[in-house]
């Protein structure tokens, strides 16, 4: 018989209720579950992603109508390990409900309640975390996330010698992370050692959690509380602070890496409005791709890592700065005083870009990242809002260029902010000027690594704003009534650039935008047609594509026109399908070869079960018709694995690459 106790096959519950912690942990183990319990909301939030639970009950029976804050003290942790909450209302109360899912709850149960229903309910919110897992099984998704300011031991049975965390280890004045039993016993003040013990040998027989509380050494009036349970074998405890001092200080941390919290961050930042500040804003690139490579545990713990390589070398360089954690792999330096320079900015943005970019061991495994920066400099009327909205702008410039990846936005430099009407008189000589750009982004088969086509798209270098997409480029031409020299400049544009491609690219499928204006005009097709030939792209490896809403407009006249372009060689796709309000019939009459999803939709399939469930019936409706099927907008493994269990064939999106020059891409295939 194996090591083994009869609770390793049993599923992990965390329970938070105010009122009923002890009762609920019984019905859950009777319902054939491992509770963990608290009763505060301060610190649940952290006891949930250091526990094994991937499903949390929150007790609201009694909690006044419309207030949810009980339940948003754990919705972000929950969310960051891909959890399921289920809300515990009286059945009397029920109309609270949809505010409940619309905070944050995926399931509910209505009290009183039987074993079976509680049963079945934590059998529905499982299953959730299984499809949100994507298959993964339960003891890998298990391993527990441990970060630098995290309170928790290990024991293995037998051997006598604890593991403590860092964290722990200084606040009970150990100098090493492993100690033998004994000692960890004799670090507790002695009216207390025997409840130690008692805790320790009751779950050894019983196989049940237990609990244990005492004074921490040297810290008159702090307790620390040991959560004690058995995790395949071993005695695994997680500690919590019982002192309100220490539960205010937790809740203005980030559950996963121990830095401020977003919100901390911006109380820091407002409290220093009007004096000198500077903020660097810095994000860690295609973590997505490394999380679906190694999973989401060691995905996890590597951020955590990253917090600290950030904390150390920003203590080295300014000790009077704020590190947070403001969003999933997005972190904000807060500097004043002599650190706030330019300059010093710049370095310390260099020397952090250059620390997250050297390896990360794991296992036998290296793992190499990259980092942009933003940086932006105060001004004497920002809020903290202001000042990290600036600098979320220069870090999508970052993103952007090239070269180091940094972009400052200085306090003296002009805002980014548009003037329309400016735009539509600059327009009329953007031509001229040669502003009106083209880049190509690749396109992939959703089981291979190499480019299969390129999308062609325009790209304004405007003298003031800079880079301004297509989105703004066509609706300034739409307003200033442009559209067609537009088009035709892009179009010519992007043949004559494609057609030079060398050798290594001539696999590559080209496809350019056709404007509803477009295919309003008479002659449009031969016209079309020259440009093309003129060119000397072949027809075999273009794809013409027309927007949805350039098509229902008059269908019977947009399917006479893709019929004679798919006769002259040829392929037609329908562009951004799931941004108008067409009917999917309309398809039907329609001569296509290819059926690209719109950003938005492709996205939607990561999102909630109704969103999956429309995304999964255009593809399956687009794959009964005979077309390809390609999703614009993909930017995360997560996306890209479902799309392509649902039959999509191809993608692209910034999780691969974004638009890339010419140049740039030819590049890319000789190096392929």
């Amino acid at each position: 018989m194996s090591g083994r106790t009869a609770l390793d096959g049993q599923r992990s519950l965390f329970i938070l209720s105010p009122g009923d912690r002890d009762g609920l942990s019984q019905a859950a183990a009777e319902a054939g579950w491992r509770a963990m319990a608290a009763r505060r909301p301060t610190d649940a939030a952290q006891r949930f992603l250091h526990s094994d639970a991937q499903i949390a009950l929150v007790d609201m029976r009694g909690v006044a109508e419309g207030d949810i804050r009980l339940i948003a003290s754990i919705v972000p942790a929950v969310d960051a390990g891909c959890g399921a909450l289920v809300a515990l209302v009286d059945a009397r109360e029920l109309a609270a409900v949809p505010a409940l899912l619309a905070a944050g709850a995926t399931h509910f149960l209505g009290a009183p309640f039987t074993q079976e229903a509680m049963r079945a309910t934590l059998a529905s919110a499982q299953r959730l975390v299984d499809r949100l897992g994507g298959g993964v099984t339960h003891s890998a998704r298990a391993q527990r996330i441990r970060r630098g300011d995290a309170l928790f031991w290990e024991m293995e049975p037998g051997c006598g010698t604890i593991r403590l965390s860092d964290n722990l280890a200084r606040h009970l004045g150990v100098e090493q992370d492993r100690i033998s039993t004994a000692r960890f016993i004799r670090r507790l003040p002695r009216p207390e050692r025997r409840s130690v013990i008692a805790a320790l040998r009751g779950m050894m027989r019983s196989g049940r959690a237990e609990a244990f509380a005492h004074a921490a050494p040297g810290q008159p009036g702090d307790r620390l509380v040991h959560h004690l349970r058995l995790i395949d074998g071993l005695v695994a405890a997680d500690v919590e602070w019982l002192s309100e001092a220490h539960g205010r200080e937790a809740a203005g941390r980030d559950e996963l890496t121990g830095l401020r919290s977003r919100q901390a961050a911006l109380d820091w930042l407002d409290r220093r409005q009007g004096l000198a500040t500077t903020a660097l804003l810095l994000s860690i690139s295609q973590f997505d791709r490394m999380n679906a490579a190694y999973g989401q545990v060691v995905g996890d713990a590597l951020l955590g890592r990253i917090a600290r390589r950030i904390e150390r070398m920003t203590a080295d360089a300014a000790p009077d700065a704020m590190v947070a954690r403001i969003a999933g792999t997005e972190f904000l330096i807060g500097l004043v005083g002599d650190a706030a320079t330019s300059d010093r900015a710049t370095f310390l943005a260099r020397q952090l870009i250059g620390a997250i970019g050297r390896p990360f061991s794991a296992g036998d495994h290296l793992i190499r990242l990259t980092a942009r920066c933003g940086i932006a400099q105060s001004r004497a009327d920002d809020d903290a809002t202001a000042l990290l909205r600036r600098a979320g702008t220069a870090l999508s410039d970052a993103r952007q260029a090239g070269g180091e990846g940094i972009r400052i936005f200085s306090a003296e430099k002009r805002s980014r902010q548009v003037d329309a009407d400016q735009l539509e008189t600059d327009l009329r000589l953007a031509l001229h000027r040669g502003e009106i750009g083209i880049v190509f982004q690749p396109q992939y088969a959703v089981e291979g690594e190499a480019v299969v086509g390129v999308e062609a798209l325009a790209r304004w270098n405007h003298p003031q704003y800079g880079s301004l997409g297509a989105g703004m480029l066509f609706a300034t031409a739409e307003r200033s009534d442009y559209m067609l020299p537009l088009s035709a400049h892009i179009q010519a544009e992007a043949l004559r650039q494609a057609a030079g491609w060398p050798r290594a690219l001539s696999h590559l499928r080209l496809s350019i935008n056709v404007t509803a204006a477009d295919i309003a005009q008479p002659g449009f097709m031969p016209q079309f047609l020259n440009l093309i030939d003129t060119s000397g792209f072949p027809r075999s490896r273009l794809t013409v594509e027309i927007t949805e809403s350039g098509l229902i407009e008059d269908v019977g006249a947009a399917a006479t026109l893709l019929t004679a372009l798919r006769d002259e060689g040829l392929a037609v796709a329908v562009d951004d399908f799931g941004t108008g309000y067409s009917s999917l019939a309309y398809l039907k009459s329609l001569p296509l070869d290819y059926l690209k999803i719109d950003s938005g939709l492709a996205q939607d399939i990561a999102g909630t079960a109704r969103d999956r469930i429309v995304v999964r019936g255009v593809i399956h409706m687009a794959k009964s018709l005979g077309l390809k099927v390609i999703a614009e907008g993909v930017e995360t493994e997560q996306q890209l694995d479902l799309l392509t269990r649902e039959g999509c064939d191809y993608y692209q999106g910034f999780l691969r690459s974004a638009g890339v020059s010419s140049a740039d891409l030819v590049t890319m295939a000789l190096k392929a």
